[in-house]
């Protein structure tokens, strides 16, 4: 799918506000994709698609990862997690994209998982980057992102599980687990 055909079908499932925050990731990833040597057609496509289900019904996204069989643990957590997951099947069944990895790049933008691809790492990162994000901590991650895109993973893993346990917030299993295996092996 082409990049104006691709914003046309997510700009009709986004707020404004969402969709100019879906064109920051854009940018961001593809820039990061050129830096470190990944497939920017597949980036573009994550990026674009990232936030597809972001503002569907909670009840139908509750369905969702019941029929659909997805981790049942999904539902003990913040339901702003749920949007990834649900939003890789939506994309799957409404838009027709089948590509596995852009389809767990975005799946897993939001939680990580353990081994993420070159290419999850570059859509988790760029959500937290990109240029309509200001928040104390995503300086100091851009940097990151310029030199070296594990250490700007962790950093933004730690920054987020900081923010979770300051509002005495679960953190989903996923994350410290990836936040784990970064860390021994960085």
């Amino acid at each position: 799918m082409e990049r104006k055909d691709a914003l046309e079908v997510v700009k009709r499932q986004l707020t404004d506000h969402r969709y100019t925050h879906t064109l920051g990731v854009m940018e961001t990833a593809i820039i990061l994709a050129e830096k470190y040597g990944e497939d920017v057609k597949k980036v573009e496509q994550a990026a674009i698609f990232h936030d597809y289900a972001k503002f569907r019904n909670k009840d139908e996204m509750k369905k969702i990862i019941l029929e659909q069989k997805m981790p049942q643990i999904l539902l003990q957590y913040n339901s702003e997690l749920w949007h990834a997951p649900v939003g890789a099947y939506l994309v799957k069944k409404e838009v027709g994209i089948e590509d596995a990895d852009v389809l767990n790049a975005i799946k897993y933008h939001t939680s990580g998982r353990v081994n993420m691809s070159l290419l999850e790492k570059i859509i988790y990162v760029a959500d937290y980057i990109e240029p309509g994000r200001h928040f104390p901590g995503v300086e100091e991650v851009r940097e990151l992102a310029r030199q070296e895109l594990n250490s700007a993973l962790i950093k933004t893993l730690q920054n987020t599980i900081t923010f979770l346990l300051k509002k005495n917030q679960a953190i989903y299993p996923d994350t410290i687990e990836t936040y784990n295996s970064l860390v021994l092996k960085h």
